[in-house]
Order: C-alpha cells, then sequence, then structure tokens
C-alpha cells in the first residue's frame, strides 16, 4: 500500500462526534479510530487537532453577552474533553496516542512540546493536539494550521461532512458546483467558509496545502492519504 504523505494533519470538526443521544458519539469516535488505525498500520505519522463545537460554541455564548476570551476557553476545554474521548478508542483497538494540552492540565494529559510531539509521531503513535492554540481569539483550524507547520506536516486534511468544496451547500442546492482545486487567494477572496482566514494565510504562507474531504465514508482517510482524487485541493 503505497501513501503519498508519510506525516499528516487531521482536522476534524467537533460536530462530527455530535450523537443523537450524546455530545461525544462513542460509536463515531471508534469508526474515526478504526479509520485512522489503517494509517498507522502503514507507517504514516499522524496529527489530530479537533474542533469542540458539539460541546460548546464561544460565538454563541458571546452573541448572548459572554465574554469572548471566556467562551473561547470554554471551548478549547471542550476540544480536550474531544481528545480524551478520541484517545480512549484508540486504546480499544491498540492504537498507541497522546492528547497534548496547550493549556496545562497534567492530571489529565501532556503539555504540548514540539519537540516531545515530534518524538511521538516518530516512534508511531497518534498526537492529538488540544485546547486549540491555548490562546482566545484564534480558531481551531488555525491551531490545526499552526500545529502543522510546526510539527513539519505534509498537508492539513480537513475532515467535513461533504466531499469537497462547493460554490454553494450542496445539501440546500441541487446545482451547487464542486470545486476540485482552488488556490489559498481563490477561499479569502470569494469568502469560501472552508477554514477561517487566519489559518488560509498560515498555509499559504508556508506553502501548506489542505485537502478537503468527507470523513464518515469508510476508507476515505486512506484514500485521501494515498492521493486519490476525491475532495477538493487548496494550494
Amino acid at each position: 500500500m503505497h501513501m503519498k504523505y508519510k506525516r499528516i494533519l487531521l482536522k476534524i470538526s467537533g460536530e462530527t462526534l455530535l450523537g443523537n443521544d450524546h455530545n461525544i458519539d462513542p460509536a463515531t469516535c471508534d469508526f474515526v479510530a478504526s479509520e485512522i488505525k489503517q494509517l498507522v498500520e502503514a507507517k504514516v505519522e499522524v496529527a489530530i487537532v479537533l474542533g469542540g463545537g458539539n460541546i460548546f460554541r464561544g460565538k454563541a455564548a458571546e452573541d448572548h453577552g459572554m465574554k469572548r476570551t471566556t467562551g473561547d476557553y470554554i471551548g478549547m476545554l471542550a476540544t480536550v474533553m474531544n481528545s480524551l474521548a478520541l484517545r480512549s478508542a484508540f486504546a480499544k483497538i491498540g492504537v498507541d496516542s497522546r492528547v497534548m494540552s496547550a493549556l496545562d492540565m497534567p492530571k489529565v494529559c501532556e503539555p504540548f512540546i514540539r519537540d516531545k510531539a515530534m518524538r511521538h509521531l516518530e516512534k508511531g503513535r497518534v498526537v492529538i493536539a488540544a485546547a486549540g492554540s491555548g490562546n482566545p481569539y484564534f480558531s481551531t483550524d488555525t491551531a490545526a494550521a499552526i500545529r502543522a507547520c510546526e510539527l513539519d506536516c505534509e498537508i492539513v486534511f480537513k475532515a467535513t461532512k461533504v466531499d469537497g468544496i462547493y460554490d454553494k451547500d450542496p445539501k440546500k442546492y441541487s446545482d451547487a458546483i464542486k470545486f476540485d482545486r482552488l488556490s489559498y487567494l481563490d477561499v479569502i477572496n470569494k469568502k469560501i467558509e472552508v477554514m477561517d482566514s487566519t489559518a488560509i494565510a498560515l498555509c499559504m504562507d508556508n506553502d501548506l496545502p489542505i485537502y478537503v474531504f468527507e470523513l464518515m465514508k469508510h476508507g476515505n482517510i486512506k484514500r485521501a492519504v494515498m492521493g486519490e482524487k476525491m475532495g477538493t485541493t487548496v494550494q
């Protein structure tokens, strides 16, 4: 099995982990873990950044009068909860992983230290980078771009609920057109909501490609890392 990429950053939205009865759906965590296990077995080094929107959305809280900084810190804690749930799913299937947080919480996970994270990756452990960047006013998309640059990842895989980037919502419009490839400036100038502008600019400045694909389809992660054309490339 030939993999096009040897070290990747996988960005997964918190909403992906949302179940009908739970903020964190154990079955979804199990599915994601089993899909990533295929990469680990193929010797791909995997770093993951999870969002926290299934538990808490800082923007919604801000709209109701909460201070932005407070909402952002609560959101960071939500990403730690998601990360611990995914680590548990990995442990059940024998995948070695580490949760490394940008906020210090030594009783539940390691602090994010770049050199330690690099060693974990080199030893075949999945690194789950939690708590965003550790700073308010930065999204988990931006945190994903930062971690990908820090860890010398070759690409950011943005896992979503649709199979790429469209000119409009394909779930609402049957005539939506899918893009196979876009430039960073296309995404910024057309205000395409795939990642926020700070994340896109950081990827552009560091020549880090982004690949957008559908997560919840068996085998998609492996096919994406093998270089199959399924989703949308931004570079």
